[in-house]
């Protein structure tokens, strides 16, 4: 059984920043690799970013490259998600997730994580 919590979620102006923090609790074994994701309203829930339980393998969405860095501190099972730069379209629900996901291409899909947290709002104003 894992969950999982986000925090660092709210409200900024257009080329401003924030930390996203995902707390996890009841992992054993070696973990998963963990992901951040967003919806927006009317649209489906888009990867953002991801991280290999080792973190050796981090993958961003194209909107995210260049202003979002994802990270993990498996000591604390924490993962991080700092935003910079953020734009009005990056408005959204951002949920982390976690799964069993080794396949370079499984990264992506959201359907390939069997965790997730309730997700935390993050508002960008013009």
């Amino acid at each position: 059984q894992v969950q999982l919590v986000e925090s660092g979620g709210g409200l900024v102006q257009a080329g401003g920043s924030l930390r996203l923090s995902c707390a996890a609790s009841g992992r054993t074994g070696s973990g998963y690799a963990m992901g951040w994701f967003r919806q927006a309203p009317g649209k489906e829930r888009e990867f953002v970013a991801a991280i290999s339980w080792n973190g050796d393998n981090i993958y961003y969405a194209d909107s995210a490259k260049g202003r979002l860095t994802i990270s993990r501190d498996n000591a604390k099972n924490t993962v991080y998600l700092q935003m910079n730069s953020l734009h009005p379209e990056d408005t959204a629900v951002y949920y982390c997730a976690a799964g069993p996901v080794f396949s370079r291409r499984t990264y992506f899909a959201a359907r390939r994580y069997d965790y997730w947290g309730q997700g935390t709002q993050v508002t960008v104003s013009s």
